[in-house]
Protein backbone atom coordinates (compact mmCIF):
# COMPACT_ATOMS: atom_id res chain seq x y z
CA UNK A 1 0.00 0.00 0.00
CA UNK A 2 1.73 3.37 -0.91
CA UNK A 3 0.29 7.00 0.02
CA UNK A 4 -0.24 9.53 -2.74
CA UNK A 5 -1.81 12.43 -4.14
CA UNK A 6 -4.02 13.57 -7.02
CA UNK A 7 -1.92 17.15 -7.60
CA UNK A 8 -4.46 20.47 -7.89
CA UNK A 9 -4.34 19.67 -11.73
CA UNK A 10 -5.47 16.13 -11.47
CA UNK A 11 -2.16 13.93 -12.16
CA UNK A 12 -1.37 11.51 -9.98
CA UNK A 13 2.06 10.72 -8.71
CA UNK A 14 3.16 6.90 -9.05
CA UNK A 15 5.77 5.91 -6.83
CA UNK A 16 9.06 4.52 -8.64
CA UNK A 17 7.88 0.83 -8.29
CA UNK A 18 5.03 1.33 -10.24
CA UNK A 19 6.55 3.53 -12.64
CA UNK A 20 8.59 0.99 -13.41
CA UNK A 21 6.07 -1.63 -13.99
CA UNK A 22 4.12 0.79 -15.96
CA UNK A 23 7.31 2.05 -18.16
CA UNK A 24 8.49 -2.02 -19.00
CA UNK A 25 5.38 -2.49 -20.76
CA UNK A 26 5.19 -3.19 -24.52
CA UNK A 27 2.09 -0.44 -24.82
CA UNK A 28 2.24 3.00 -22.92
CA UNK A 29 -1.46 3.53 -23.08
CA UNK A 30 -3.33 3.03 -19.73
CA UNK A 31 -7.61 3.30 -19.23
CA UNK A 32 -8.00 5.19 -15.84
CA UNK A 33 -11.95 4.41 -14.48
CA UNK A 34 -13.76 3.32 -11.83
CA UNK A 35 -16.29 0.28 -12.09
CA UNK A 36 -18.12 0.93 -9.22
CA UNK A 37 -18.11 4.57 -8.51
CA UNK A 38 -15.56 3.70 -5.37
CA UNK A 39 -12.51 2.74 -6.62
CA UNK A 40 -10.30 3.92 -9.41
CA UNK A 41 -8.38 1.54 -11.03
CA UNK A 42 -5.46 2.24 -13.23
CA UNK A 43 -5.55 -0.15 -16.60
CA UNK A 44 -2.86 -1.02 -18.62
CA UNK A 45 -4.67 -0.66 -22.31
CA UNK A 46 -3.97 -4.48 -22.99
CA UNK A 47 -5.69 -5.44 -19.40
CA UNK A 48 -8.52 -3.29 -20.39
CA UNK A 49 -9.20 -4.44 -23.64
CA UNK A 50 -9.43 -7.53 -22.22
CA UNK A 51 -12.23 -6.24 -19.93
CA UNK A 52 -14.02 -4.87 -22.92
CA UNK A 53 -14.15 -8.25 -24.73
CA UNK A 54 -15.45 -9.46 -21.22
CA UNK A 55 -18.52 -7.32 -21.02
CA UNK A 56 -19.30 -8.22 -24.84
CA UNK A 57 -19.10 -11.50 -24.44
CA UNK A 58 -20.60 -12.08 -20.64
CA UNK A 59 -24.14 -13.71 -20.86
CA UNK A 60 -25.07 -14.70 -17.44
CA UNK A 61 -26.53 -12.02 -16.73
CA UNK A 62 -25.94 -8.97 -19.71
CA UNK A 63 -27.34 -5.92 -17.65
CA UNK A 64 -25.27 -6.07 -15.49
CA UNK A 65 -22.25 -6.61 -17.58
CA UNK A 66 -23.86 -3.17 -19.50
CA UNK A 67 -24.35 -1.45 -16.34
CA UNK A 68 -20.77 -2.12 -15.13
CA UNK A 69 -19.16 -0.77 -19.16
CA UNK A 70 -21.48 1.96 -18.59
CA UNK A 71 -19.57 3.03 -15.30
CA UNK A 72 -16.57 2.39 -17.23
CA UNK A 73 -17.12 4.36 -19.91
CA UNK A 74 -18.76 7.38 -18.03
CA UNK A 75 -15.78 7.93 -15.75
CA UNK A 76 -12.77 6.66 -17.74
CA UNK A 77 -10.93 8.11 -20.38
CA UNK A 78 -7.44 6.61 -21.50
CA UNK A 79 -3.96 8.53 -20.03
CA UNK A 80 -0.16 7.85 -20.73
CA UNK A 81 2.11 8.61 -17.48
CA UNK A 82 4.27 11.55 -18.40
CA UNK A 83 8.05 11.41 -17.81
CA UNK A 84 7.47 12.37 -14.23
CA UNK A 85 5.71 9.42 -13.32
CA UNK A 86 2.67 11.14 -13.25
CA UNK A 87 -1.01 10.23 -14.38
CA UNK A 88 -4.05 11.99 -15.06
CA UNK A 89 -7.38 11.26 -13.94
CA UNK A 90 -10.29 12.92 -15.67
CA UNK A 91 -12.17 15.56 -13.96
CA UNK A 92 -15.22 13.60 -13.17
CA UNK A 93 -13.63 10.60 -12.27
CA UNK A 94 -12.09 12.73 -9.44
CA UNK A 95 -14.86 14.66 -8.12
CA UNK A 96 -17.37 11.39 -8.46
CA UNK A 97 -14.68 9.37 -5.86
CA UNK A 98 -13.69 12.71 -3.98
CA UNK A 99 -10.56 12.14 -4.48
CA UNK A 100 -9.91 15.76 -6.07
CA UNK A 101 -6.65 17.23 -3.88
CA UNK A 102 -6.78 14.32 -1.71
CA UNK A 103 -4.38 11.73 -0.24
CA UNK A 104 -4.97 8.16 -1.95
CA UNK A 105 -3.86 4.63 -1.20
CA UNK A 106 -2.20 2.95 -3.91
CA UNK A 107 -2.44 -1.03 -4.50
CA UNK A 108 -1.11 -3.39 -7.13
CA UNK A 109 -4.07 -5.63 -7.59
CA UNK A 110 -4.41 -8.34 -10.55
CA UNK A 111 -2.16 -6.61 -13.11
CA UNK A 112 -3.95 -3.00 -12.34
CA UNK A 113 -3.27 -0.49 -9.90
CA UNK A 114 -6.32 0.58 -7.65
CA UNK A 115 -6.27 4.00 -6.14
CA UNK A 116 -8.62 4.46 -2.93
CA UNK A 117 -9.80 7.40 -0.95
CA UNK A 118 -8.62 7.43 2.30
CA UNK A 119 -12.68 6.65 3.24
CA UNK A 120 -12.39 3.82 1.22
CA UNK A 121 -8.65 3.13 2.76
CA UNK A 122 -10.29 3.04 6.47
CA UNK A 123 -13.39 0.70 5.54
CA UNK A 124 -11.28 -1.64 3.63
CA UNK A 125 -8.89 -1.87 6.84
CA UNK A 126 -11.06 -1.73 9.32
CA UNK A 127 -12.74 -5.06 7.80
CA UNK A 128 -9.73 -6.84 7.01
CA UNK A 129 -9.06 -6.70 10.51
CA UNK A 130 -12.29 -8.46 11.77
CA UNK A 131 -10.88 -11.82 11.51
CA UNK A 132 -7.25 -11.90 10.26
CA UNK A 133 -5.91 -15.17 12.03
CA UNK A 134 -9.38 -17.14 10.58
CA UNK A 135 -8.86 -15.57 7.22
CA UNK A 136 -5.33 -16.41 6.62
CA UNK A 137 -6.16 -20.22 7.98
CA UNK A 138 -9.11 -20.42 5.39
CA UNK A 139 -6.67 -19.41 2.50
CA UNK A 140 -3.89 -21.73 3.91
CA UNK A 141 -6.34 -24.91 3.91
CA UNK A 142 -7.28 -23.52 0.29
CA UNK A 143 -3.49 -23.68 -1.08
CA UNK A 144 -1.83 -20.37 0.18
CA UNK A 145 1.34 -20.47 1.17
Amino acid sequence: MYPARLDDKGRLKLPAEFQRFLGGLPEKRLFVTSLDRRIATIYPIAVWKENEKFFENYTDDPATAENVAFTAADLGAEAEMDTQGRIQFSTQLRRDLNIENQTVRLQAYKGSIQVLSEAIYQARRAQSSKSPEADVKLLQRAGLK
